[in-house]
Parts: C-alpha cells; sequence; structure tokens
C-alpha cells in the first residue's frame, strides 16, 4: 500500500507532497483509497462533504468503531501526516482478519477531505463541514490562490456542492473515533515509546493581516517619504517570535503574499497570515492581541494601514477521558473490567521500559490541530501517535522508522478489536473535562 501510495501527488523538485483538495493529485488518492476497499470487500461510499468511507458491516446498525485519517498535503508537505493513518487502518483490519477476530460492531475507514488546508486557507473543511462547525456559506466563499472557489473546485473534480452541509445522522451511527497519525514532535522519541495516546490538543487558529501602503519606484523614492508595508510586516514577524516565547506559546508566520510583488517595487500591499497556538484559550488570545497591538504600533510609525482577519479557530479538545483510559488499558493488556488483553490475538503490544519491566503507554499532549478534534464535540475520539525520531513534520524530511509504523498498526488493531466489542459500554460524546 505505502509504495502504491508514495509516488502519487510528489513534487521532483523537493521530493516533498502536493495533494491539493480537488486537484489531480488528489483525485488519484481518491481513487487509491478506493480501490482499497474494493480490494477488502468493504461496501465503499463518499458522503455530502466528499469524505470517503469504507465499512465492514452495516453502518445503519449504530455503534459504529470508525478508524482513518486524510490524505492531502501542506505544499511540500512529507508522506506520513495523514496517509500513515489511512493506510494503517487498512493493515489494522487486515491483521484483525488473519487473526479470526471477531468483530461485533461495524467498523469503517475514513478519509476526510482537505484536512491541511493548503488550498482554501481553512483546516479540516470535510471535518468542519459534516460537524456543523463551518457552514455552507462559509463554505461558498473560500477562494484558492487562484481565485477559484471552493464550489467550482469540487464540481469540476465530480463532486456535487449543492449537498455539502452538516451530517448528524453519519455521526450518531459512530460510538467511536481513534486517528493514528504520526507524532508532529520528539515526545516518543525522547520517551524511547514507539507509540502514544493523545491528551489534548491546543487551542489554535489562523489570522491574516493586511498591511497597506503606497507602492512607489525602489530606485527613486527617499527612504524619509516611504510608506513600505513590508517593513511593518517583518517587525510583525519579530513580534510574533518575542510573544510567543514570553508567554510559552507558539506564533508563526508561515504564508505571505506581495502586492504588486516587484523587486524594484515599493509594495502597496503585504498580506501575511499567522498561526498560533497555545496550552490554553487565554493564553492563546493574549498572544494574538500583543502580536496584533505590535502590528498596529508599528503602522503608525511607518505610515501603513492594518486590517486583522480571523479564518479559523478551534479551541481547546481535551479528548474524553473515558475512551481515552479504555484505549491505555487495552494497551497496556488491562480491560475496563480486569481480564485478558482484548488486543492480545491481534498483536496488541505491550510495552516494555528499559529495565524490561511493564510500562504505560504515554499520554501526551499536541498542538497540531486534527479531523479528531474537530469531531470531538459529537463523536467521543481518541487518538495514537507514531514516534517521529526526528521530529520534523510539514516538510519533505519527515520520518517514521518501519518498525514504528508496524507497533501503531499492532497497536490500532488492538484499539479496534478492544472496541468493537458487543459488551463494551457506550461512550457519552461530549470530552471529559
Amino acid at each position: 500500500m505505502w509504495r502504491d501510495l508514495a509516488p502519487v501527488g510528489r513534487a521532483a523538485a523537493s521530493g516533498g507532497y502536493r495533494r491539493y483538495a480537488w486537484t489531480a493529485a488528489d483525485g488519484d488518492c481518491r481513487a487509491w483509497f478506493r480501490a482499497q476497499a474494493g480490494a477488502r470487500g468493504l461496501a465503499y461510499e463518499e458522503d455530502r462533504n466528499g469524505n470517503q468511507w469504507a465499512w465492514l458491516g452495516d453502518p445503519a446498525a449504530g455503534g459504529a468503531v470508525v478508524t482513518g485519517s486524510h490524505l492531502d498535503s501542506v505544499p511540500d508537505g512529507g508522506p506520513f501526516d495523514g496517509p500513515l493513518g489511512v493506510v494503517s487502518a487498512f493493515a489494522a483490519l487486515d491483521a484483525l482478519r488473519s487473526s479470526g477476530a471477531p468483530l461485533t460492531r461495524p467498523l469503517g475507514i475514513v478519509n476526510f477531505g482537505d484536512e491541511e488546508g493548503a488550498r482554501f486557507g481553512v483546516a479540516c473543511v470535510g471535518s468542519r463541514l459534516t460537524a456543523g462547525r463551518l457552514t455552507r456559506e462559509q463554505a461558498y466563499g473560500l477562494r484558492d490562490a487562484d481565485g477559484v472557489g471552493l464550489p467550482e473546485a469540487m464540481t469540476t473534480a465530480g463532486h456535487d456542492p449543492e449537498v455539502i452541509g452538516p451530517d448528524p445522522d453519519r455521526l450518531a451511527r459512530i460510538d467511536a473515533f481513534v486517528e493514528l497519525h504520526v507524532e508532529q514532535g520528539r515526545a516518543l522519541d525522547l520517551t524511547g515509546d514507539p507509540v502514544g495516546i493523545a491528551s489534548a490538543i491546543w487551542p489554535h487558529g489562523r489570522w491574516r493581516f493586511d498591511f497597506r501602503g503606497e507602492a512607489n519606484h525602489a530606485g527613486t523614492t527617499r527612504l524619509a517619504d516611504r510608506r513600505d508595508p513590508m517593513l511593518t510586516y517583518a517587525e510583525t514577524v519579530l513580534a510574533a517570535r518575542r510573544e510567543a516565547e514570553l508567554a510559552g506559546a507558539l506564533a508563526t508566520f508561515g504564508k505571505v503574499a506581495v502586492e504588486p510583488n516587484g523587486v524594484n517595487a515599493i509594495p502597496s500591499a503585504v498580506h501575511g497570515w499567522l498561526d498560533s497556538r497555545a496550552p490554553d484559550q487565554a493564553t492563546l488570545d493574549g498572544v494574538v492581541a500583543a502580536v496584533e497591538q505590535a502590528a498596529r504600533e508599528y503602522a503608525r510609525r511607518h505610515g501603513t494601514t492594518l486590517d486583522v482577519v480571523r479564518e479559523s479557530a478551534t479551541g481547546l479538545v481535551e479528548f474524553g477521558h473515558a475512551l481515552r483510559d479504555e484505549i491505555g488499558r487495552i494497551l497496556s493488556g488491562g480491560t475496563a473490567g480486569g481480564g485478558t488483553d482484548p488486543g492480545a490475538a491481534a498483536g496488541a503490544p505491550r510495552w516494555a521500559g528499559a529495565d524490561g519491566g511493564g510500562r504505560a503507554v504515554p499520554v501526551l499532549p499536541t498542538g497540531a490541530g486534527h479531523d479528531a478534534g474537530i469531531l470531538s464535540g459529537a463523536v467521543p475520539t481518541a487518538m495514537l501517535f507514531v514516534r517521529n525520531p526526528t521530529g520534523v513534520s510539514h516538510s519533505p524530511a519527515e520520518h517514521a522508522r518501519e518498525e514504528d509504523c508496524l507497533a501503531g498498526v499492532r497497536a490500532l488493531a488492538g484499539v479496534l478489536r478492544g472496541l468493537a466489542q458487543d459488551g463494551r459500554d457506550r461512550h457519552a460524546g461530549a470530552p471529559a473535562g
């Protein structure tokens, strides 16, 4: 599976991936997913928002256990972010079938569309639409860098944009969603564990800073006469780094657009996109407010203007304790009521520490957003992380060792078997506080 998927959307110059929503590369990824479902005799469907589903059993029966992730990428992204969760889902199903494990609940595998937001600027479009966290009107207003609207892009790719919107009936049939993902950091590498469990996703968001000044000739305009928005932007970038350091948060200007974008022209406008994340909402709000305040002061000094537009925001997601703890018991060899490990037949690992003794699976937070976080308000959700030895992500250098990926498959298979049992309790939909 990995070899078949690896060439799709790969950029020869960088070695990274450009699998943007509703493009040819995205279509090839979707065809791959459908082929994998067909090869296993799974029921395939594409929902109203373009998300792909493969089912073992009848999802209409309710109580379904679902796993999966996404196949799209950031510009020149790495091979593991998203695809590892989808490939591992199919591999875990194969492991369960090989072991003869009885699955008494419907089991689903999903590929959520446009998770990265690389084309239209809003992350997790497929899951946001499904959960009602992105309205149809908001979705229709999305444009890519070439001015192509989301409805037009969907139509070109063969999907009807008229049907997009919330899908509560679908979500009501899901008892648990578990997303496996490569860790986007080095916490597991530092602890020496191949797999971990997510505790929470930091609150995060994206803000567009529009700096406007006056275009003029770079070779004839005195420095004192310039109204250069690039200066305001540059000082704001430094302010973002400073404020994040002071608050123990993260802030990044990772995308910029310049008008008229000429080497010998003072810009008339600079548009910069701020990505900020923090352990709690108050800290995040404080960092963004401080960056905006600094930017406005710089704009005043340089004779430029500033508008700030919040493009997306996601609050703190604390994954439900009941599901999270149940997964921890499954992976460490116990169950809610004691007894044998329900994942043992599927090869679920018992983690061993450096001294060879038993070891609980580590639980860790993340600053990265995921579809599991978007769905957490409507469906019990959890996440598994696979060790990333360098911590590099959103880059062609992103990597995970094969043995760790296989450990992730074994862990996911054990979790799916443990959850897909008639005897287990159904979880409350709201995350635990």
